[in-house]
């Protein structure tokens, strides 16, 4: 049984929102894949928070551009954790999207992650799911340590060559 459920507005969203998906794979976590349009298909969009549950998911990522009100409607459905990603859109960057998912009203939260952030949105699914899941928690903080140590990494690059010499082997890679 899939333990994350990852929706999106339109298939345009696939090319971000795949981002989770990897992210989910890389700690083994279970997830389902789902295209559902809060407004093309609203009744389809209110079945899938509605069963979610009983198909074992117990957070979702819904990802969606534009008036983004995909994760909204979704947690308006359910009282499991609800992660939105605002997808950066041609005509306002994705400011748009970030405010529509962000103001949601009094009773009815939406965590949201920066435009373009499904890969944090798994991240905090995880967080969540590592609550009861120790070995979970483990693979977080190791995950923790190997970014710390490729900062350390690049820190310790830049010190020995020098600010022209990193920017210059930078853009060769």
């Amino acid at each position: 049984m899939p333990a994350v459920g990852i929706i999106m507005g339109s298939d345009s969203d696939l090319a971000i929102m795949k981002e989770a998906a990897d992210m989910l794979e890389s700690f083994g976590v279970s997830y389902e894949i789902t295209i559902c349009s809060a407004h093309r298909l609203p009744e389809q969009t209110a079945k899938y928070a509605t069963t979610a549950a009983e198909r074992g998911i117990k957070v979702i990522i819904a990802g969606a551009g534009g008036a983004a009100h995909l994760p909204g409607v979704i947690a308006a459905y359910t009282i499991m954790p609800v992660i939105g990603v605002p997808i950066k859109t041609s005509t306002l960057s994705g400011v748009d999207s970030l405010y529509s998912i962000v103001q949601m009203p009094k009773g009815i939260p939406v965590a949201t992650v920066a435009i373009n952030g499904s890969a944090n949105a798994a991240l905090l699914a995880l967080q969540i799911l590592g609550v009861s899941d120790e070995e979970l928690r483990s693979h977080l903080l190791a995950h923790r340590q190997q970014i710390a140590g490729e900062v350390m990494a690049k820190d310790n690059k830049l010190k020995e060559i020098g600010p022209k010499a990193y920017l210059r082997d930078k853009e060769n890679h």
